[in-house]
């Protein structure tokens, strides 16, 4: 007989803890981010922006206003993220903060090759994104300015 799901609660029963917090942020962003429409699921860039909107999910809790703008270009995200998994809201369980904080050295330490969207900002007026000019980015950079647009895609 299997274990009951006991989602981090106490008892002592041994049961198996289920990270039920993190597995729903992950559906709403894998959701959002297959709504949107602007990568193809399974490639990396979907992976990090799925990752990335899963994380700011979970640590920020439910509220779109709240997501777009904590990924908006002018928000420190990761000095953010890093804050909430130094200090997490006690409410959040044990199983759910290990898979944010893998989730977190995963995306830190994972660079892709994208269009340099940082060379635009800063810039008076508008200017054409030089797709040809590619350059490495940590993976959860990609990923906050995808998830920001597949935000208000859907």
């Amino acid at each position: 007989m299997l274990p009951e799901s006991t989602n981090g609660a106490g008892g002592g029963g041994g049961g198996l803890a289920v990270p039920m917090d993190w597995l729903c942020a992950e559906y709403v962003a894998d959701d959002v981010m297959r709504a949107s429409g602007l990568v193809a699921p399974g490639s990396l860039e979907f992976r990090a922006g799925v990752r990335t909107l899963a994380l700011t999910v979970l640590l920020d809790g439910p509220g779109l206003d709240g997501w777009l703008r904590r990924t908006a270009h002018d928000h420190p995200w990761d000095a953010w993220v890093t804050a909430r998994l130094a200090a997490p809201p006690a409410a959040t369980p044990a199983p759910d903060l290990a898979l944010a904080r893998d989730t977190w050295r995963l995306l830190r330490d994972t660079e892709l090759r994208a269009a340099d969207l940082a060379g635009l900002a800063g810039l008076g007026g508008v200017r054409a994104l030089d797709e040809e000019r590619q350059v490495w980015l940590p993976a959860w950079q990609l990923g906050v300015a995808l998830s920001h647009l597949a935000l208000h895609l859907c």
